[in-house]
């Protein structure tokens, strides 16, 4: 038993009538890193969720190092040495990142030390690890990615043996992520455990030990990485059934209109700093532009922006050829551009209503699902069902209230509603960030159907892989910047480079092309 970190036996957690977790066993091994993979809502999160102490479950046993212990909190997990890092952030927006990791560390809170010398830790902490943060910011002042290396650093400030991450490498680059996983083997060289959850099976194959696979909240296997596990192993234990991994984007963009033109855009951030600095581009209608960078070099601006969001300080946005700049976002509505938000949660979607209503959203008041004032509820109903069934929504029914979903099936409701009608241009800002294989492959597929008809799509990704195989370009961003404008199918070695701020040779001749 000493060889064993965590050993959970017979775990189950019931939300209403549905079993997340069905009687699971899990074993993590002391110093190594264990995947866990599956569908979303197979129940991969509620298990660790359990095991972090946020979720008290029905049934089932938790060993450590061998002996029974009874995790009724975070704050106990984090006595016992476990620490985790959440999928959707636990921060608190009205305060900086030193005061949230100082409010969030239960152990280092309890010495009587001064902002600033925590602060300092902050920062050295930060530069070990290569995130880059700024302590002195508000944390709603920080992006996605930001707000996603802060989690992490406030985890790596406690004393823990135990780490669970969530979707740990979502912002990072490929080097950032080798980097990290360089630390995480120096941490279970050290005797450190870790839990990885991760949609990402090149992931698991390159770091992971060992991989456990949950599929409608039951454990089918665990599985030793060996040069004998292959992706479509993996995938075929998380779905049952093989799906074809080699999506090939087949659309040619042969049309001249130039759906959406940006000229010289330059906004600023919230906090009031320059965030886009004088950058131009095109999308065709028909073509799928990829943006890659690292999160926090202005995307999150850009997309507020392109859908009227975000004021513009200088430049100018075209759709169709018209002058949108300082239009509102309903008038971008209006001419055909939709928008799936990186925050999905807060952003996106309407978490307390149902997934009807968030469905129609947009075109409340609009003779397609009302008349002379009144809601069609049967059209409602028939369209969201439509919609459930073509995007795989796991849910009981329309009537499901938007939060009680799993994230991936939230992000589905989101691409559902902004694809329905055919926009003529779609501005996708990391849309299958959080999703399971299944559903990252369906969603690109939609994408590219979607750009087949002609709609002109942004899409910007994290995921590199994602980047290459979708896009007819491929666009990087840096510090506000367009480094250069790469053909579709360019490799890693070529985009890595401009993603650190190496700006490509040629620039202007490449971005107008």
């Amino acid at each position: 038993m000493e060889s064993i970190a965590v050993e959970m036996r017979d775990i189950t957690k019931i939300f209403g009538h549905k079993a997340a977790n069905d009687h699971v066993n899990f074993t993590l091994r002391r110093g190594t890193i264990h995947g866990l993979l599956g569908e979303n809502g197979a129940g991969k999160t509620t298990l660790m969720n359990i095991l972090y102490g946020l979720y008290k479950p029905e049934g089932g046993d938790i060993f450590l190092k061998g002996e029974r212990v009874d995790i009724q909190s975070p704050e106990k997990a984090i006595s016992l040495g476990i620490g985790m890092v959440h999928q959707h952030f636990m921060l608190a927006n009205p305060l900086t990142v030193t005061e949230n990791i100082m409010a969030g560390n239960f152990r280092k809170r309890q010495i009587l030390l001064r902002k600033d010398q925590f602060r300092r830790e902050v920062l050295e902490l930060a530069e070990r690890y290569k995130m880059k943060v700024d302590p002195d910011s508000y944390i709603w002042q920080n992006s996605v990615g930001e707000q996603q290396r802060i989690e992490i650093l406030s985890v790596l400030f406690q004393d823990i043996d135990i780490l669970i991450l969530d979707e740990p490498t979502a912002v990072l680059t490929p080097s950032e992520t080798d980097e990290l996983f360089i630390t995480l083997r120096e941490l279970v060289d050290d005797g450190k455990s870790i839990v990885m959850i991760t949609h990402k099976l090149d992931e698991i194959l390159q770091v992971a030990d060992e991989v456990t696979v949950l599929r409608d909240g039951k454990n089918v296997g665990c599985r030793k990485i060996d040069e004998t596990v292959t992706k479509r192993d993996l995938s075929s234990m998380m779905i049952g059934y093989d799906i074809d991994l080699d999506l090939q984007s087949t659309h040619e963009c042969t049309g001249d209109c130039i759906a959406l033109s940006v000229k010289d855009l330059t906004v600023k951030n919230d906090k009031g700093l320059i965030a886009l600095d004088h950058i131009s581009f095109d999308i065709k209608e028909g073509e799928i532009l990829g943006l890659a960078g690292v999160d926090g070099n202005g995307q999150k601006e850009l997309c507020e922006a392109l859908t009227g969001l975000r004021p513009v300080e200088a430049g100018q946005i075209y759709v169709k050829g018209d002058d949108f700049t300082g239009k509102n976002s309903k008038d971008f509505i209006n001419a055909g551009v939709s928008f799936v938000p990186e925050d999905r949660r807060d952003v996106g979607l309407a978490l307390d209503w149902n997934i009807a209503n968030n469905l129609i959203i947009k075109e409340y008041g609009t003779d397609a699902f009302s008349s002379r004032g009144l809601l069609l509820r049967n059209k409602i109903k028939s369209h969201a069902k439509e919609m459930i069934e073509r995007f795989d929504i796991r849910a009981i029914g329309e009537d499901a209230l938007v939060k009680d979903l799993s994230g991936g099936n939230q992000q589905k409701v989101i691409l559902a509603r902004e694809l329905n009608g055919l926009p003529s241009v779609l501005i996708a800002n990391q849309p299958t960030r959080g999703v399971d294989i299944n559903a990252t492959m369906n969603i690109r597929r939609e994408i590219i159907e979607s750009s087949n008809n002609g709609t002109a799509v942004l899409l910007v990704s994290a995921d590199l892989e994602e980047i290459i195989q979708v896009s007819d370009r491929i666009a990087v961003i840096y510090d506000g910047k367009i480094m250069g404008i790469l053909p579709g199918r360019s490799s890693v070695a070529e985009i890595g480079p401009l993603m650190l701020g190496e700006r490509m040779q040629r620039h202007d001749e490449t971005a107008s092309a």
